[in-house]
């Protein structure tokens, strides 16, 4: 059975904004050691859209730091799942969308 491990950057205060955050290589560096032990990301279609196809590019072109291409290696290898109701269609063929039935999908994937 699957562990799930919930993950979000939020500094203590509650802020959520990504781009507030000056951390870079440690945040990067801390993420892409914890993706580097899961097989699957599950996101709701904002983070989605954030994220691809921004990291499966830079995974491809090796355009940033080397942290920045190290995450984007970990994170293109990973399967994706999308919560979303109005998201068309993923990707590529490891994104698979769930629109209903959360809780049971979820159980399912775990």
């Amino acid at each position: 059975m699957r562990k799930i491990i919930y993950g979000i950057n939020i500094s203590l205060d509650g802020c959520c904004d990504h781009a507030k955050f000056g951390g870079g290589d440690d945040i990067q560096d801390y993420f892409r050691r914890l993706l580097e032990n899961v097989d699957l990301i599950i996101y709701g279609r904002k983070t989605y859209e954030l994220m691809v196809p921004f990291w499966p590019e830079v995974a491809q072109t090796q355009s940033l730091n080397e942290s920045g291409n190290a995450f984007a290696k970990v994170f293109s290898d990973l399967k994706l799942v999308i919560v979303s109701k109005t998201i068309v269609n993923g990707n590529d063929e490891q994104t698979t969308i769930i629109r209903d039935n959360l809780k049971d999908e979820i159980i399912k994937l775990k």
